[in-house]
């Protein structure tokens, strides 16, 4: 069994491929866009060809690992390890251009997460964390905002792809912005944890993530000192990450209950 740290190592690898991989192809987004869960759901030939390296190279070094990607690789795997992959998390600010994606990946060992990678090629900022160990960009440790109070608080939120979600999310949106001092919607949870892991955000909730979209991200937000977890209650609460400062977070978590108990739908 390799240790978290030469797991961490070989996700910083991988990542830093996938990533020069898909800032390469840039100018060649939309040659191949097709969508999946909803029309506004794209997926471009570079989210496949990013996934493609990621795979070729685990299976290389580590065939017997599993492997869990947003495009669709699965694997089971015999050793304990799994790799979680988000070939690209922001694919329509990719798509149009706009800087704000990442290639995110992450090593679990027996179910939990060890080691995460987020992985900004634009800037080609690296985002790392070992679990127990801390979070870090380049030579600085990362810590997140402890507070502010929630009416100073800078927060980051992403919308799902359904039109039905989306509106219920717009509700939330609209209740929790006077509250605030500001929100920001930037396009990429993984990115959005790190930003907060950065103090560059003091908070970020979003309902309706998949794994892989949060999986490096919330081990780096939470080994900068943020409280990681989901809102407790039934649907439609129980789908939302949300991840802030151990001060902030009871406060915001109060608010995002209240708010999302008003809504109608199921999918908020």
């Amino acid at each position: 069994m390799p240790t978290d740290r030469e797991l961490l190592e070989l996700a910083v690898r991988l990542a830093r491929q996938a990533g020069e991989l898909v800032r390469s192809g840039r100018s060649r987004a939309g040659d191949q866009v097709d969508v999946k869960s909803s029309p506004t759901d794209v997926v471009t030939a570079m989210d496949r060809a990013s996934e493609q390296l990621l795979v070729a190279e685990l299976t290389r070094l580590r065939p017997s690992d599993g492997i869990l990607g947003e495009e669709g690789a699965a694997h089971t795997g015999t050793t304990g390890v799994r790799w979680v992959l988000d070939p690209i998390d922001g694919t329509v600010n990719y798509l149009y251009g706009l800087p704000w994606y990442a290639v995110s990946v992450a090593a679990e060992v027996d179910g939990s997460v060890v080691a995460g990678v987020v992985y900004q090629p634009e800037s080609r900022e690296l985002f790392r964390a070992v679990r127990g160990e801390g979070a870090w960009l380049g030579d600085t440790r990362l810590r997140c905002t402890p507070g502010p109070i929630l009416g100073q608080a800078l927060v980051s939120t992403g919308f799902g792809y359904d039109a039905v979600r989306r509106a219920d999310q717009a509700v939330v949106a609209a209740g929790l912005l006077p509250q605030v001092r500001d929100l920001r919607r930037l396009g990429s949870a993984a990115l959005d944890l790190c930003q907060l892991a950065a103090g560059r955000v003091d908070a970020h909730y979003e309902a309706g993530l998949s794994y892989w979209d949060y999986a490096a991200g919330a081990l780096i937000a939470s080994e900068a000192g943020a409280v990681v977890d989901w809102l407790a209650g039934t649907p439609p609460a129980a789908d939302c990450l949300v991840a802030a400062g151990p001060e902030l977070h009871p406060a915001l978590c109060a608010v995002l209950t209240g708010l999302r108990a008003q809504v109608k739908g199921t999918r908020a």
